[in-house]
Parts: C-alpha cells; sequence; structure tokens
C-alpha cells in the first residue's frame, strides 16, 4: 500500500499523473467511437419530404440516416481521409441491407468535404461518456451488430508482484 501511495505522489509531483487522469474534454476520442463504415449522402431527391421520424428532410441540414441509432440521437462524425469533423442528428433510417453506416444531408457531406468522392470512410462518435450509457440502456441485451458500446471508468492501480500497473481504460463488460 505504501508503494501505490509513493508511486502516485511521486507522479503528481512530477506531473505525470496528469497523463494518466481521464481528461475532462474528451473531444474526438477513440473511447467515445461507436462505429466505423463508409458514408454517403442523400440530397435533391428526397428534399422536402417527410424522415422516418415525420421531420422535413433539407438537404442542406445536418442532419443523417441510420441503420439503427434512436431518432434524435447527436453524433459527431469524422471523416478518415481529411480529419474534418461535423454533428449531426439522426432523423431517417437507412435500410437494413444498406452497405453504407451512414448517410448525410448533402450540407453535411459538405462540411465533410466529401461531395467530390460521394463516399468517405467516416467514424462515428457519441458527444459524451453518458451518450454510451443512455445507447446501452436503448438497446439493453439486443445490441445491432457493428455497434461498439461499451463503458470506460477511471484509472484502476493493480499491485503485481513489486510493480504498479495502470489500466486504462478498464472494460468492465470484457469480463
Amino acid at each position: 500500500m505504501r508503494k501505490i501511495l509513493f508511486l502516485s505522489l511521486l507522479l503528481s509531483v512530477l506531473g505525470i499523473g496528469r497523463l494518466l487522469a481521464q481528461p475532462t474534454d474528451l473531444g474526438v476520442d477513440s473511447t467515445l467511437v461507436i462505429e466505423e463504415g463508409i458514408a454517403s449522402y442523400y440530397g435533391r431527391f428526397f428534399h422536402n419530404r417527410k424522415t422516418a421520424n415525420g421531420e422535413i428532410f433539407d438537404m442542406e441540414g445536418m442532419t443523417a440516416a441510420h441503420k439503427n441509432l434512436p431518432f434524435g440521437t447527436m453524433v459527431r462524425v469524422t471523416n478518415l481521409r481529411n480529419g474534418k469533423e461535423i454533428i449531426v442528428k439522426v432523423n431517417d433510417r437507412l435500410p437494413q441491407n444498406s452497405k453504407r453506416t451512414i448517410d448525410l444531408a448533402k450540407g453535411a457531406a459538405r462540411k465533410l468535404g466529401m461531395i467530390q468522392m460521394g463516399l468517405a470512410p467516416v467514424a462515428i462518435s457519441v458527444l459524451k461518456p453518458q451518450g454510451i450509457a443512455r445507447l446501452m440502456d436503448y438497446y439493453e441485451d439486443d445490441v445491432p451488430t457493428g455497434l461498439r458500446l461499451r463503458m470506460y471508468l477511471k484509472p484502476i492501480a493493480v499491485e503485481k508482484d513489486t510493480t504498479v500497473i495502470f489500466a486504462w481504460p478498464f472494460d468492465p463488460l470484457a469480463f
């Protein structure tokens, strides 16, 4: 126990403790990524028609269609080719047999820089860790294939022999 206290005191004095602590502003963090895949966009043909949740589709809006995410879910979509990112609201559905992960409104696709190619590899992430908890509650035990939902807790210290090992992030669902 003394060794753990001494090591944590030493790390905090050296300022290394901040490197091991969970950041308060997560930004685009791989722990919040719930899915990766291919994004496409849709626009003119569906403009001013009703979406699956009843809203009127605006092709210049910041909305998206997804196979499984609940309507109203706000997600960050990051273009893995150029690093650009946007935040969109899920308000429409993709067909279950679609090979795309997400369809963006044309306005959202323009901000991601994918209009020329039409398709882009993307990472879809929730905005806060609480978003993962809400999705886990929503899906309960029936999480769709391809969604990566898991909770990460604060770092833990494990003492093995005389060496302290920091295990972070800890995935309680892995056990």
